[in-house]
């Protein structure tokens, strides 16, 4: 009987032979993509980037200040050429601001150039993830509960478009991290 550990490295090893491009983590706000995708990028020896941290440190200017100054259109258009540059850098773990993938030419350039893995998340846990920070430009103005619930029924459908979904809850990161990589290994 083989042991838990030898089994994921195993699984580890197999994802790594196999896999040609980067994983990308989308979902919304609070599902745990930045977290699980450094977890994910540990046990894979590979590097991993945060894109809103590329962006914030190419524009040298918060999310919610490029937001409040410029509008979101503005924001999803750098988003997708940050995130262009990070693919290209060969990262293979990036994970993504929440409106990424709902964006449709960002979604078109991840389904081609990367593995998008959609973390999907239950409204109660991401409310309770978000309110530890004050940094979410979208959650500012109204109920989070409200607007997650609104964001998630919107966004869905342009995530579901991702060719692994996961459900991310309060498990370990770790667990959730080698859950990621049974369903790429079964996708493989």
């Amino acid at each position: 009987m083989t042991s838990p550990a030898l089994a994921e490295s195993a699984l580890i090893a197999a994802v790594k032979r196999r896999l040609t491009r980067p994983i990308v983590l989308v979902g919304l706000m609070g599902a745990g993509k930045s977290t699980v995708g450094r977890r994910l990028a540990g046990l894979l020896g590979t590097g991993f980037a945060d894109s809103d941290a590329a962006i914030e440190d190419a524009a040298r200017r918060s999310v919610g200040e490029i937001f409040n100054d410029f509008g979101e259109p503005y924001f999803r258009e750098g988003e997708r050429r940050v995130i262009a540059r990070l693919i290209g850098e060969g990262h293979g773990v990036i994970a993504t601001g929440g409106g990424a993938f709902a964006d449709a030419e960002t979604r078109a350039l991840l389904l081609d150039k990367s593995l998008a893995v959609w973390l999907d998340c239950d409204i109660a846990t991401l409310v309770a993830r978000t309110r530890r920070r004050d940094t979410r430009p979208l959650l500012r103005d109204g109920d989070p509960n409200t607007i997650l619930t609104r964001l998630h029924e919107t966004r869905a459908p342009a995530y579901a478009e991702a060719p692994i979904r996961i459900a991310a809850g309060d498990a370990p990161h770790h667990q959730t991290a080698m859950r990621i990589l049974e369903a790429i290994d079964a996708w493989l």
